[in-house]
């Protein structure tokens, strides 16, 4: 029987990348964010819009995932600010993995078996 309920994610950086047009939110290029785990790190006394955060979580936890080589979530890093009237282009970069336990992360018990 399979005891190991460990399971791999990368960590994450978004990071302002450029700006094609006129940047309308309070971010400068190079402002980020980190993803490690299910934690968001944001620096000491750095804004980032909930806008932008909006638009770019429902695409984080694909990208923490290992992808096939070909697959367009491995390959498609910039992801355009929603506002029409922004030119922000922020960056996802997998900068590393961890390691995580299901028990630490989820109060649903795994069935631990091989068929899994």
């Amino acid at each position: 029987m399979n005891q190991d309920d460990t399971f791999e994610l990368y960590d994450l950086r978004v990071e302002v990348a450029r700006c094609e047009g006129k940047m309308v939110c309070n971010h400068a290029i190079g402002d980020y964010f980190e993803l490690h785990g299910e934690n968001l790190y944001i620096p000491d006394g750095k804004p980032f819009s909930i806008y932008a955060l909006a638009a770019l979580l429902p695409l984080l936890p694909a990208k923490q995932r290992p992808t096939h080589v070909n697959d367009w979530m491995t390959t498609d890093t910039d992801v355009a600010c929603p506002d029409p009237h922004c030119g922000a282009i922020f960056r996802i970069t997998r900068t590393g993995k961890r390691t995580l336990k299901h028990a630490d992360v989820s109060a649903v018990p795994l069935k631990m078996d091989d068929s899994q």
